[in-house]
């Protein structure tokens, strides 16, 4: 049961358009169809009368003779094909047969008026007869017949006649129907494209009079949802951006004090307490730092993009990280092939250094001692470039790799000291600049264990004189 509606919920919707389209076939396949059988119906009787009309003056006209020579004669071919009339003179008592224009086995009817009869099994042995009454005592009896077969097809072609037009009109109907559909959607895929542009840093909602009035609900209905959204993440920003500033000054305080307290600490466990809890201070102070830059990241204004050089901005971040790598006894490096010395980017220089900030201070503090950390711009196979962090640490297990750029989230084994807040400061640059990181373990026989953060820079024109040479 639970595996049968979880089918049900995961199946696709189908098209509006398609189902509409759907709809409208079949209404004019039930439209052709009702069509055709009112028209045989109507026609049926109105011919059927006429056809009764055209047997009875007939036999009226014979009716009240003694005598008949002969009769006109007709070819069974024109009695099933053209519906000729067979006209029958019986003798007054109708005993005899006196003339026929056809030879036919059916008898003189008992009673006169109209009867249908069969002379055998087949379809052209079905007959419309009529019979008239009796005209004196002395008189011939008159019985005209006509193929029941022809009547029938006569009123079937005439109500194809009818309804095939509406049929044949059914392509041209489905195009015209088509192209009222699409124009019709496509304000629907205009409200689309303006509700993907919105976020949560959007200053207004959609315009609800610019959309169809069948719309217009549910366009309000997502102003009204995306702007108690807003609400919450500037509440929420504001949070976190008062908590960090008022964080500042307490933790700068307890700095200064233990920078005077340090030269008063005994040597022994004395000093060791203080070590771990100069530590804490410092992560602590990191955290608060991390914080407000967060903040002023998401509350940051739309993005004013300017060329920026990759290459002295790449150099420039490892060098912050020099001394921390001798210090961990890390070797960390930078290299670029050289026709990608002048390869510019559009966006911020601020944003797009902490980015690779946040990247390279990963590598460094998961790095093994005596590991190398290499920040890598070079071009893909594909031509598109790319910067490539690669450390020689632990690496990440596959389960948790979707995680790690959420707020706070720590990898289990993660070196002492990260918050968690790195790669989620990375991952808000790279959205605001149509980026993407992707991170893989580096594990096999011709690579040490460790990480490559992988930046791709997205379509960027690369040097007329630039040779693709394959990924380092």
């Amino acid at each position: 049961m639970v595996a049968t509606e979880s089918a049900t919920r995961a199946r696709p919707a189908s098209s509006l358009g398609r189902r509409l389209l759907g709809w409208l076939v079949m209404l004019h396949l039930v439209a052709g169809l009702l069509t055709t059988w009112g028209a045989y119906a109507v026609y049926g009787r109105i011919i059927e009368g006429l056809r009764d009309d055209q047997m009875r003056s007939l036999a009226e006209s014979y009716a009240g003779r003694r005598h008949v020579r002969e009769l006109p004669t007709v070819d069974a071919e024109a009695i099933a094909r053209r519906g000729a009339l067979v006209v029958q003179l019986w003798t007054p008592d109708g005993r005899q047969q006196e003339a026929a224009s056809a030879e036919l086995a059916v008898p003189l009817q008992a009673q006169p008026g109209f009867v249908e009869l069969r002379t055998g099994p087949l379809p052209e042995q079905r007959w419309r007869v009529y019979t008239a009454p009796a005209d004196g005592v002395d008189r011939l009896r008159v019985q005209v017949l006509q193929s029941r077969a022809f009547r029938q097809q006569r009123s079937l072609k005439r109500a194809l006649a009818e309804g095939l037009p509406i049929l044949a009109l059914l392509p041209a109907t489905l195009l015209l129907q088509w192209l009222v559909v699409w124009r019709g959607s496509r304000a629907l895929r205009a409200v689309a494209r303006e509700v993907a542009a919105q976020d949560e840093r959007s200053p207004r909602g959609m315009p609800p009079e610019r959309v169809p009035a069948e719309i217009r609900p549910l366009v309000q209905a997502f102003n009204a949802v995306l702007g108690r959204l807003r609400a919450a993440l500037q509440a929420q920003q504001r949070f976190v951006a008062d908590a960090a500033h008022e964080l500042r000054t307490p933790f700068t305080a307890i700095g200064l004090q233990l920078d005077n307290l340090r030269p008063h600490i005994p040597d022994g466990p004395a000093r060791q307490s203080f070590a771990q809890l100069e530590a804490g201070v410092s992560r602590a102070q990191r955290l608060q730092a991390q914080l407000l830059r967060l903040s002023r990241q998401e509350a940051a204004e739309p993005l004013q993009p300017e060329a920026v050089p990759l290459a002295p901005l790449l150099r420039d971040a490892v060098a912050q990280f020099a001394e921390m790598a001798e210090q961990r006894h890390v070797d960390l490096g930078f290299r670029t092939a050289p026709e990608l010395q002048s390869l510019q980017r559009p966006g911020s220089p601020v944003e797009l250094r902490s980015l690779f900030d946040n990247l390279l201070d990963n590598a460094v503090r998961h790095s093994l001692p005596g590991g190398c950390v290499d920040l890598v711009l070079h071009a893909l196979p594909t031509g598109e470039p790319v910067v490539d962090v690669v450390d020689e640490g632990p690496g990440i297990a596959e389960d948790v790799l979707p995680r790690v750029f959420d707020r706070f989230y720590r990898a289990p084994g993660a070196a002492v000291g990260g918050s968690g807040l790195g790669l989620a400061i990375a991952a808000s640059v790279a959205r605001r600049h149509g980026l993407r990181i992707a991170l893989i373990n580096r594990r096999g026989p011709e690579h040490r264990s460790g990480l490559r953060a992988r930046v791709h820079l997205g379509d960027m024109p690369l040097p007329s004189h630039f040779q693709l040479r394959n990924a380092t």
